[in-house]
């Protein structure tokens, strides 16, 4: 590889890193060539884009990112074999890797980057798997927002029959 062509990974990778809010660092070294297509399809159908790259490329992309974001604490897990999983969703790689994991034990997760938060060593696997996505908790506060609104109209409605039907049998009672 040429120093330009470096050059052009580096930036590249800064502009990926700068701009993802969520990122794993995993080693997926030992998988089969037929176990790497089928990760990289799992990856395209749940929209996330897998890189491998050099450990030493990768780490000069997030010094140089640094300044924006906190990345020190993944430079330790620039060693080995390495592939990147960059998404939208926070813990889309994690199911993901769950699932393809069901035969394989790799993907390993060496670490995630979660919205300015690290997580290191594959023992955090159930933890991003269980994160919620922003999607999931924006629905779950609505539904809270909602639930107060829901007892108090439904308080009512409940409260206007029982009040019909007192009427209505003291109507009855006025007739007899």
């Amino acid at each position: 590889m040429t120093r330009a062509e470096k050059t052009a990974v580096i930036e590249d990778l800064k502009e990926k890193f700068g701009s993802s809010q969520y990122f794993y660092i995993t080693d997926s070294s030992t998988l089969t060539v037929e176990q790497v297509n089928k990760l990289r399809g799992l990856c395209y159908d749940n929209n996330i884009e897998m890189r491998v790259v050099k450990n030493t490329l990768a780490k000069k992309a997030l010094e140089q990112c640094d300044g924006e974001k906190n990345f020190e604490g993944l430079y330790n897990s620039l060693k080995g074999p390495t592939a990147i999983f960059f998404t939208e969703t926070g813990n889309a790689p994690a199911k993901m890797i769950k699932e393809f994991r069901g035969d394989n034990e790799k993907p390993e997760i060496k670490a995630a980057y979660i919205d300015s938060a690290i997580y290191e060593g594959d023992d955090q696997l159930d933890v991003l798997s269980n994160l919620k996505s922003r999607e999931e908790l924006i629905g779950e506060i609505i539904g809270i927002l909602q639930s107060p609104a829901k007892n108090v109209i439904s308080s009512l409605q409940s409260g206007g029959s029982k009040l019909s039907g007192i009427l209505k049998t003291l109507g009855e009672r006025g007739e007899n």
